[in-house]
């Protein structure tokens, strides 16, 4: 859906200079859905097959090319022997933006011959796991696992309660879910994995044929909390349902 860009989502400054747009999380699917990303937790992924190191670089560098002077403050890559994963989010909104559309869009382009996609040579598609912490009083947790963890905040996001983030971008962001009372019998740390919103099906059947059971659809699309044999939670999330 490259109209996003087209159709006055994208203002002009008074100097004629584009400006990015923060869009919902509906736009930002949207648009690059049909160019093989997904949005995931205010970010477009997607994982891009290749058949050695080399030929990741490879891809990576023509990624970053056509990102031009923007690459440093929307791109990230991993890349690896048999795949390369691109992310894409405005490193100053913390959001997906007008501007990471049009590079989704311009990476897809420029991947000579290596098609964006979900589970093409490779076990699983793009994911984004998060850590939740459930607290009485987050505000006085918070900083201990700052400091334990050599976390930060997010940009525009340095509250008492708001989630803390990698910086370096290397393991999940931690969040805090607000306790009404204490809960000494259960588990008080559990693990939020975000998948694309057209695969959470399958990956709630595969858990539950694993063993798991359903504790709760009661906030889906958005979440459903899973439990394995012993109670230990998990919620498979996605982006829907949360406007």
């Amino acid at each position: 859906m490259p109209s996003i860009v087209a159709s006055g989502l994208r203002e002009r400054h008074p100097d004629n200079v584009a400006m990015e747009q923060v869009l919902s999380r509906q736009e930002a699917s949207e648009a690059v859905e049909d160019a093989g990303w997904r949005f995931l937790l205010g970010t477009l992924r997607t994982s891009v097959p290749v058949g050695s190191l080399a030929q990741a670089i490879a891809v990576a560098a023509d990624a970053v090319a056509v990102s031009g002077d923007d690459a440093d403050q929307h791109l990230r890559v991993d890349a690896r022997p048999n795949r390369v994963v691109f992310t894409l989010q405005s490193l100053e909104h913390a959001a997906v933006t007008t501007s990471d559309v049009e590079l989704a869009l311009r990476i897809s382009a420029a991947v000579n011959g290596t098609e964006p996609g979900f589970g093409t040579a490779a076990p699983r598609s793009v994911q984004v796991l998060e850590i939740a912490i459930d607290a009485l009083d987050i505000a006085a947790i918070r900083p201990f696992w700052k400091a334990v963890l050599g976390y930060a905040a997010e940009a525009g996001a340095d509250g008492p309660e708001d989630p803390l983030v990698d910086p370096v971008g290397q393991d999940p962001a931690i969040w805090f879910q607000q306790m009404d009372e204490a809960r000494p019998q259960r588990n008080r740390i559990h693990f939020d994995i975000c998948v694309p919103h057209d695969e959470a099906a399958h990956r709630i059947d595969a858990a539950l044929a694993a063993g798991g059971r359903l504790v709760s659809a009661t906030r889906a699309p958005a979440f459903w909390v899973l439990a394995d044999l012993e109670g230990n939670e998990v919620c498979v999330t996605t982006w829907q349902g949360r406007d």
